[in-house]
């Protein structure tokens, strides 16, 4: 799995790790290894400029998933193919506030977040309660996998 990382939010985040972190959560997922996916981080208003653009909303939020290809071809494709699930992009200012919030530190904040990316890239949602708790359990069991592979 090829996972690119672009940074472009100003903000010191341990991108190897999310790498790492995003690929793991693909093979997990049982995710063809021919699958390539786009992490950006950006500050506050390039975030706000995509949530205004794409979902309408005013302001920044701190994750924003855009899948390309359709999620049930992933692990389909042949050792020629390759797919691009799509892009997760991680805003590090607002996961930092989020995190203050939460009690806990900016990386695992921004573990969960793209955790939680990478799921809607491969169509997990939770608008309705039963699609919250089969995401967020998934995404709970996910990063506690990681956390204990990973050593955290």
């Amino acid at each position: 799995m090829t996972v690119a990382l672009k940074n472009e939010s100003g903000s010191v985040v341990d991108e190897a790790s999310l790498v790492r972190l995003a690929q793991f959560v693909l093979d997990e997922m049982g995710v063809d290894r021919a699958t390539e996916l786009s992490l950006m981080l950006v500050d506050e208003d390039a975030m706000a400029a995509l949530h205004e653009q794409y979902m309408g909303e005013p302001g920044p939020t701190d994750v924003l998933a855009f899948p390309m290809d359709d999620a049930d071809d992933m692990s389909t494709g042949g050792p020629d193919d390759t797919d691009l699930v799509g892009d997760v992009v991680l805003c590090p200012s607002i996961a930092q506030t989020q995190a203050d919030a939460a009690g806990h530190d900016t990386a695992a904040e921004l573990r969960l977040l793209c955790t939680h990316g990478v799921l809607h890239l491969l169509g997990y949602d939770h608008h309705a309660p039963d699609e919250e708790r089969e995401m967020f359990g998934l995404q709970a069991r996910l990063l506690s996998a990681w956390n204990e592979a990973d050593g955290k």
